[in-house]
């Protein structure tokens, strides 16, 4: 019970990270920021986005990482969505300058997942590719996870601007920063020598 309520803990922290960032029209690396950059394109919400992208990550995942992360990852996700669309329902509507929304979002987002980590569960998605292309091709999973990321902030130069999509590189740096940070306290709380492998080797892909 307390492994459930403190992963609503960090899927909620994470989601008002995401709402700061959608405020201020910045994107990020990841899922979460490939669903923010195409929800400024297209007039679907970023949470049906967010969960349709990560469908395909979840079979991967299952594969890779074993039942029970996916099932927790499968569960952040979804809280991650339920979450965003009620603070988009609960909060008025507000931007940020967007340089300090960069900095703020991508700092709480930044907690938000090192709490998830440590509970045993993630966002899935970039880390999953990045894992999964390593063990079948030994491709390095930091660069993996940086051509990702690369990708969707060259999406988000598309979609909103230049010079926020400039600002949102702040972001994707502070997150790694911070999972850089934490990497070693994050594989410490996972009791397993399997899960402290694992999950460190997705940390991994988060600090490059």
């Amino acid at each position: 019970m307390r492994k459930i309520i403190v992963m609503m803990f960090g899927c909620l922290i994470t989601s008002f990270g995401l709402y700061l960032l959608k405020g201020s029209a910045i994107v990020t690396g990841g899922t979460a920021g490939l669903a923010l950059s195409i929800s400024y394109l297209l007039p679907i919400s970023f949470s049906i986005l967010f969960t349709l992208i990560n469908i395909p990550f979840y079979i991967l995942s299952y594969f890779k990482m074993g039942k029970k992360f996916t099932i927790s990852t499968i569960l952040a996700v979804s809280l991650v969505t339920l979450f965003s669309y009620l603070l988009s329902i609960i909060l008025p509507p507000f931007a940020l300058y967007p340089l300090l929304g960069s900095i703020i979002g991508g700092f709480i987002i930044g907690i938000g997942t090192i709490i998830l980590f440590m509970n045993g569960s993630s966002l899935g998605g970039a880390q999953i590719l990045s894992i999964t292309l390593q063990k079948q091709f030994n491709w390095n999973m930091g660069k993996t996870n940086f051509i990702f990321d690369t990708i969707v902030i060259l999406i988000g130069l598309y979609s909103v601007g230049l010079i926020r999509g400039l600002y949102s590189i702040v972001s994707v740096f502070i997150i790694s920063f911070m999972m850089s940070t934490f990497k070693e306290k994050i594989a410490n709380r996972n009791t397993s020598k399997t899960n402290i492998e694992k999950v460190t080797s997705v940390v991994e892909t988060q600090s490059v």
